[in-house]
């Protein structure tokens, strides 16, 4: 529902703060905003009505009164947020969540004690369990628990990924996975530990490996409580990472599960031998599946790879929203975060912005940042994305003239040096550089210090790069992707959609793991309606079934002995 005030958008302090909120909330909750049913309660109308323009902007759906909701804002007075948990919480389906949110612009909007003891739900997030235990509340004027909290942010995760939940238990029943064991190799945070573990309790021998900047302590320990070998330290060095990549391969895994194909050109490269004991790997991403194709192009790709990254409810979900939202809401963090924020960024509407590369991923970016308030401009060698730009509202521009006056350029290609010393060189100066693809030297780190650049830390993950023959600019996390490195990675339903689709990859590895070329290999097309099925109804959305009332059915089967009509009718009957 578009504002009824079109001059509320271009109020900066109401945009910064509905920014503010929002990305608090994202932030202690690991949520995704679009897809979800939201109500506004009470509040100043100029305010109401900014929120509901960015959460409809980022893809949430505005909730009529008495209408099922996901999240309640409030806005207005304590004695009107009670009346509306009690309402939104009669009848409500239980295990379904209900998110209470109070973004009391200046004062608090709703009293925590009126619900009862609150327990610690994860850091920055209560539950009531005096209300009901699907009731949780966040206070976007408090500050989170700085205590890690490991098993609560997993319990919490767990709680919001029903489609992995659901697969994993097929598994489990039909005994499927007991005797395999499954190498998983990705950013070891809470999703990742709630999919280790799925796979462990569907009978599967789990073992896991994660570089040291995709890896959080707290949550490794989770596992190896759990009694699965973890090989993963956030200190570790390069040499360090190779040898527990290499210890995780030693335990010889039948299926690999990976981010980025680097232990899966690890094991071509080191553990050759290993080859012909597996069944194949599952990859999920874009940048991963680049140099396996290439692989296979030149002879020596040794396994099937499962193309998990190509399917639906991966690449139009994840890298488009998931991705958007979190690598856009890092980078605003990080420059919030700074004890100089740059005025432009702190985020209010009326910065200028330039996202390299108009993919899945760039989509999603550009969508988050025009809906807070950010002029986007995208740079694509590629004609047909930058026309699909165009059409899509973006100003279209070469890549090294749209950045000599944007605040922040933000990379989505995937690709090594998009953001190249040319491209730095024409940065206006103290533009932000943000990675949102996630490739070594996406940013051209290497050749601008080769160059002479010079370093300097101004805050976390936050670095003052001096260019010669250029200007000086922010990079943030050294050019690493900013969502895994810098925040908590992207919002668990889009996790749970992305990890249902490797559970598809494994079921199929394992089944048919020996018939299958060695190449990368579509995913099966079952996994996705199998996904997309569950996923709605975990929005609380169904669609008819196959050959149900209003759909055109499943194919008649064709008789063996007559093939199908093509003949036009269009003039008349053929003869």
């Amino acid at each position: 529902m578009p504002s009824a005030d079109p001059t509320a958008r271009a109020d900066p302090a109401l945009l910064a703060w509905a920014s503010a909120a929002v990305r608090h909330t994202a932030r202690v909750t690991n949520m995704l905003v679009a897809a979800r049913r939201f109500r506004i309660v009470g509040g100043d109308a100029r305010d109401a009505a900014v929120l509901r323009d960015l959460l409809t902007g980022l893809g949430a759906r505005h909730a009529e009164d008495g209408a099922h909701v996901d999240q309640l804002w409030c806005l207005g007075t304590p004695d009107e947020s009670v009346a509306a948990v009690e309402q939104a919480t009669a009848d409500r389906p239980r295990g379904s969540t209900l998110l209470v949110v109070d973004a009391g612009r200046h004062v608090p909007a709703v009293d925590e004690d009126a619900f009862g003891p609150t327990t610690l739900a994860r850091p920055g997030v209560l539950g009531v369990p005096m209300t009901s235990d699907d009731v949780f509340l966040v206070s976007t004027g408090r500050d989170a628990e700085d205590d890690p909290a490991a098993e609560a942010r997993i319990r919490w995760a767990r709680r919001s990924m029903p489609v992995s939940r659901a697969l994993a238990d097929e598994l489990r029943q039909g005994g499927l996975l007991r005797g395999t064991r499954i190498g998983v190799s990705l950013f070891l945070e809470p999703k990742t530990a709630v999919l280790a573990l799925l796979l462990r309790d569907a009978g599967a021998d789990v073992v896991v490996y994660a570089h040291a900047d995709e890896t959080d302590d707290a949550v490794a320990d989770v596992l190896r409580r759990a009694g699965l070998p973890v090989h993963a330290s956030s200190t570790a060095t390069v040499s360090e990472q190779r040898d527990l990549a290499l210890a995780m391969l030693d335990t010889r895994p039948h299926v690999l599960v990976d981010d980025g194909s680097h232990v899966i050109r690890l094991v071509h490269q080191e553990r050759p031998d290993l080859l012909p004991t597996m069944l194949g790997a599952a990859e999920e991403t874009t940048s991963g599946l680049r140099p396996l194709r290439v692989m296979v192009s030149r002879g020596q790709l040794g396994i099937p790879v499962v193309a998990v990254n190509d399917a639906r409810t991966k690449t139009f979900f994840d890298n488009r929203y998931g991705t958007g939202q979190s690598t856009v809401f890092a980078t605003l963090d990080l420059l919030e975060g700074l004890d100089d924020p740059s005025p432009v960024l702190v985020p209010a509407g009326g910065g200028s912005a330039v996202v390299a590369g108009f993919g899945h991923v760039g989509e999603g970016v550009a969508l988050v940042l025009r809906a807070l308030g950010f002029r986007v401009t995208v740079a694509d060698p590629d004609p047909v994305r930058a026309l699909q730009a165009l059409f899509a509202g973006y100003a279209v521009a070469p890549l090294t003239e749209a950045v000599r006056t944007a605040d922040l350029v933000m990379s989505a290609s995937g690709v090594p040096d998009t953001i190249s010393l040319a491209v730095l060189r024409a940065c206006a100066p103290g533009a932000v550089v943000s990675v949102a693809g996630g490739v070594d030297q996406e940013v051209a780190v290497d050749d601008a210090l080769a160059a002479g650049a010079v370093r300097t830390t101004i805050g976390r993950k936050v670095e003052r790069v001096a260019i010669p023959d250029g200007p000086d600019v922010l990079l943030l996390d050294g050019g690493g992707c900013i969502n895994i490195t810098a925040a908590e990675g992207n919002p668990i339903e889009i996790m749970d959609l992305s990890f249902a689709a490797q559970l598809g990859a494994v079921r199929m590895l394992v089944e048919h793991g020996d018939e299958l070329d060695r190449a990368v290999v579509p995913i099966d097309p079952e996994v996705d309606a199998v996904t997309a099925r569950a996923a709605l109804a975990a929005f609380g959305t169904v669609v008819a079934p196959p050959g149900g009332p209003g759909t055109a059915g499943p194919t008649a089967a064709q008789p063996a002995d007559r093939g199908p009509d093509v003949r036009t009718r269009r003039f008349g009957d053929p003869a």
